[in-house]
């Protein structure tokens, strides 16, 4: 991995984001090759959505929606260590997303007069699950959760047909959506996919003209590539979405303390996701960093993906930030936002408890970022591009719409009648007020 010396160097927020590296990656020209296939689904709902998935995915499905079937055989035939490991990971991600639920809140303002803020779930939510270079079951636990938690009503989820199982989805997605109870699946990938949950999708040809194949969604959630990306961000306010994920990221902040060879193996491990994949240790011991490079090649050499691995840790995303100490560290992962950070460091709890821009912070060596894919029970679908600074992970609050309730008495009316009248005529909005003064003049 190539080095960025930072040692004597004091840069602020805006001058770390310049500096520090970033996977190439434009949603914005994305955006002009996915609008077309957005408006294509618009108009010609499931004809376009059957010829995008022979065009992409090189099968062509007829039909979109999996059968009931065709779930239960895929958990049927799901080998048993994966489906217990799933269980579990299903298992500790209700635990953490239960206690995220929300209570409705009444405040008393005045006598009579009360602001209850009232959260409600969206009613009908489509999730994606990719299934690009990996297929990825756990991104169905990640979506299906909280969003069940939530109390969301109609779940769909979407992933790519697979010319080697049908055109079906992988298997192991069917199994896991099976295994949550999700009985809306759909065969189709991408940025139609997307538009499929953004327009919803019906017949427009053919003895079935105007029968509906999916119903427009209120969300749209999960990872996937920047096509994905791009269509979340084309048919954002048409549909809500969680975040534009883009390639994920490692960052590790380590002193001396840390172990080399786990180091190493944390970075090599989201390194197999993707080319693109960021891999940054911001260390300030080059020590250290010697020792991680020596274990990186004798790590990389032997995994399974090591040209995948290779090409990401020797991409431009991915580097060792060399600085003065640990809190000159802080700074620079605060500044570049990791959606994966590990504090591996003297007393680590302490450091991570001040790091304020994460999509995920995993405390000391033993909280690996693959623990928190799987089994954690925290979500891992999360921002990615330095987005973690406004937007959180998928959680709960996700699906949730907090509305404010106001009730208020005659008698409280007409204690504020005066302010809300005068703040009505400082705006020009005479109307405003007599909306007011009108209860009480008959």
């Amino acid at each position: 991995m190539r080095r960025l010396d930072l040692r004597g160097q004091r840069l602020d927020a805006r001058e770390l984001r310049g500096t520090l590296p970033r996977a190439a990656l434009d949603v914005e020209a994305a955006v002009a090759a996915v609008r077309p296939i957005a408006e294509d689904v618009r108009t010609r709902g499931a004809a376009a959505l059957r010829e995008l998935g022979e065009r992409f995915d090189g099968v062509r499905v007829e039909a979109l929606r999996v059968p009931a079937p065709a779930l239960a055989d895929a958990l049927a035939r799901l080998d048993p260590a994966v489906r217990a490991a799933l269980e579990e990971s299903v298992r500790r991600a209700r635990l953490v997303h239960r206690d995220q639920r929300r209570a409705d809140v009444t405040t008393r303002v005045v006598p009579g007069g009360t602001v209850t803020e009232r959260f409600v779930p969206v009613q009908r939510v489509g999730l994606y699950a990719p299934g690009g270079l990996a297929v990825y079951p756990s991104s169905v636990v990640m979506n299906v959760v909280p969003a069940q938690e939530a109390g969301v009503e109609s779940l769909a989820v979407a992933s790519p047909p697979q010319r080697d199982h049908g055109g079906l989805p992988h298997p192991t997605i069917l199994a896991a959506c099976a295994l949550l109870g999700v009985e809306e699946v759909y065969a189709v990938g991408g940025a139609q996919a997307v538009a499929m949950f953004a327009h919803g999708a019906r017949e427009t040809d053919g003895p079935h003209a105007g029968a509906l194949v999916c119903a427009p969604v209120d969300v749209v959630t999960g990872p996937g590539n920047v096509y994905v990306a791009a269509a979340k961000r084309l048919l954002r306010g048409l549909v809500g979405i969680d975040s534009e994920a883009g390639p994920t990221e490692i960052a590790v902040l380590a002193d001396a303390t840390a172990d080399p060879a786990l180091v190493a193996a944390d970075l090599v491990s989201q390194a197999e996701h993707d080319v693109l994949a960021a891999a940054v240790l911001v260390t300030d011991a080059p020590g250290l960093a010697d020792a991680v490079d020596a274990e990186l090649a004798v790590r990389v050499a032997a995994t399974k993906h090591a040209e995948r691995v290779r090409t990401a840790l020797t991409g431009e995303q991915s580097v060792v930030v060399l600085v003065d100490d640990v809190e000159a560290g802080l700074a620079v992962v605060d500044g570049y936002g990791a959606e994966h950070l590990e504090v591996q460091t003297a007393d680590a709890a302490a450091v991570a408890a001040r790091v304020r821009s994460a999509g995920a912070i995993f405390v000391g060596p033993s909280s690996p970022v693959s623990l928190g894919d799987y089994c954690a029970g925290s979500n891992h679908v999360l921002p990615t591009g330095g987005t973690c600074a406004h937007t959180a992970g998928l959680s709960v609050q996700t699906f949730l719409r907090g509305i404010h309730v106001v009730d208020y008495s005659a008698d409280a009316l007409r204690e504020v009648a005066a302010h809300v009248v005068a703040l009505a005529n400082a705006e020009d909005l005479p109307a405003h007020g007599e909306a007011v003064t009108a209860r009480f003049s008959r």
